[in-house]
């Protein structure tokens, strides 16, 4: 027994309160990621992995589920999405690192169960990318049925959203408020603003962060001092130069991306995650250097001027020049493409020759290596939360389709048991439509009886006729 397996049965022993029943998926392929591909068993228990391998102990009184014939992977892991949130820009300043996504998580948005359906389990939800430095990210865990602060993952690292070109830039052109007026261009208007604009926040941040240094020194003195103000804009991008907050930089051009690894390099601090990277390709070697880690599409291209460089080749390049790269779905709404980040993770099989572990890796131990979860989740592994997708066919497979997923080691998708719900559910819906129509006729039967005075008379009687404002 390894020193993992040790300390799970040690802690079982000890008994763990409203414990859950162990569950057993047995006679699957096992595709761990980490330590190879082989038919066997998982064993689930208390929300951890407690066993895994061509032959398991079952636990007394665990419900075993003959998965003959399925495939078993990590939980997908994307990189990058926008679901469970709406009006994720704060664009109307440079710099809005002080406004956090997961203060306005929809625990309600169907993308959440969309995603189950799809075997992704755990997202990065990523604020938007019209500022040069954005505002603060969260990892989400599709849990569907809780509420929000249920489905933050608390043992992911903090972050925070950058990005570079187009999307920034544009604001300086300006635009339209919602009343008509026009608004002042913002700054910046171009890449080199863009720049600028992260150099100067880090200046601030660096006097910002020498400023609360000299005042706990003399209180460590005991001596008498005022602190600074705080500053919520910059706190957070003190954690970036301190190592404690990761940076996701939304990126295409081959020479913003070497931009913005020299500004890092100046003031001392690692880019977690080159966002997009459209054309990581040309750069790999120096982003290897750097160490950041590239998050990219599998073959999306030419859908605006930044992306007419794009390769489908790109995710195995940088992967064969050594740089740590996943794919994400870069979803907002439903959450469409999430659902087939196994599909894309098939594509780099024919474009550039990944193998299957390469490729399964880019949406499952790559991303949660990106996110510094990797402890937890990504592969199947003794110890790790029990994040778990069973297939009925080969995963990266288009024709493959999600029968379960588990979520420390809670099961919330099933397929059999959702397509078996929708008749009921359609019914459900249909009756309550039809309820709500018979509730609109019956008040258009009571607004036509003889006695009512129609609106215009009311008026016409002494009501003063509503003046438009400057509020309006």
């Amino acid at each position: 027994m390894n020193a993992a397996r040790m300390l799970i049965a040690a802690a079982l022993a000890c008994g763990v309160a409203h414990a859950q029943q162990a569950i057993v998926l047995q006679n699957a392929t096992v595709h761990t990621v980490t330590k190879g591909t082989f038919k066997g068993s998982v064993v689930i228990q208390d929300g951890l992995i407690t066993d895994v391998g061509a032959q398991v102990l079952t636990p007394a009184g665990a419900k075993v589920i003959d998965a003959s014939g399925k495939h078993v992977i990590p939980g997908i892991i994307d990189c990058h999405t926008h679901i469970a949130l709406d009006s994720i820009n704060e664009g109307s300043v440079s710099v809005s690192s002080m406004v956090t996504v997961r203060d306005a998580i929809d625990p309600e948005s169907i993308a959440i169960y969309h995603d189950l359906a799809g075997g992704t389990t755990t997202v990065n939800a990523l604020h938007g990318s019209a500022n040069a430095i954005g505002g603060l990210n969260v990892v989400l865990k599709m849990r569907w049925g809780k509420d929000a602060e249920g489905l933050v993952m608390k043992e992911a690292k903090p972050g925070i959203k950058f990005a570079l070109g187009e999307n920034p830039k544009r604001q300086g052109q300006g635009g339209q408020n919602p009343f008509g007026a026009s608004l002042s261009p913002r700054y910046p208007g171009t890449r080199m603003g863009v720049e600028d604009v992260i150099r100067q926040a880090f200046t601030e941040a660096r006097q910002y962060q020498a400023a609360w240094k000299d005042y706990n020194s003399h209180e460590a003195k005991g001596e008498s001092a005022l602190p600074p103000r705080k500053d919520l804009k910059l706190e957070p991008l003190v954690e970036v130069l301190e190592g404690k907050r990761l940076v996701h930089a939304h990126c295409y051009r081959a020479d913003e991306i070497l931009m913005l690894l020299r500004v890092a390099d100046e003031f001392g601090f690692k880019i977690a995650t080159l966002q997009h990277v459209l054309e990581g390709y040309k750069v790999a070697n120096e982003i290897k250097a750097h160490g950041a880690g590239a998050s990219t599409f599998s073959d999306w291209w030419g859908y605006k001027i930044e992306a007419y460089d794009a390769i489908p080749h790109n995710a195995a390049v940088l992967t064969r020049k050594g740089v740590l790269t996943s794919l994400n779905s870069d979803d907002v709404g439903n959450g469409d493409l999430s659902t087939r980040l196994n599909t894309e993770a098939g594509k780099t099989m024919k474009y550039g020759g990944l193998n299957e572990e390469e490729a399964l890796a880019l949406i499952t131990i790559n991303p949660a290596r990106q996110l510094g979860i990797d402890r937890y989740v990504g592969s199947i592994e003794v110890g790790k939360q029990a994040d778990l997708v069973v297939y009925d066919k080969d995963p990266l497979s288009m024709y493959s389709k999600v029968e379960r997923v588990y979520i420390d080691g809670t099961q919330y998708f099933d397929r059999e048991a959702d397509v078996a719900a929708r008749s009921r559910k359609d019914a459900e819906k249909k009756g309550l439509m039809e309820k709500e129509k018979a509730k609109e006729k019956s008040s258009e039967k009571a607004a036509d009886k003889p006695g009512d005075k129609p609106a215009e008379k009311q008026e016409a009687k002494g009501a003063k006729p509503h003046q438009g404002g400057s509020d309006e």
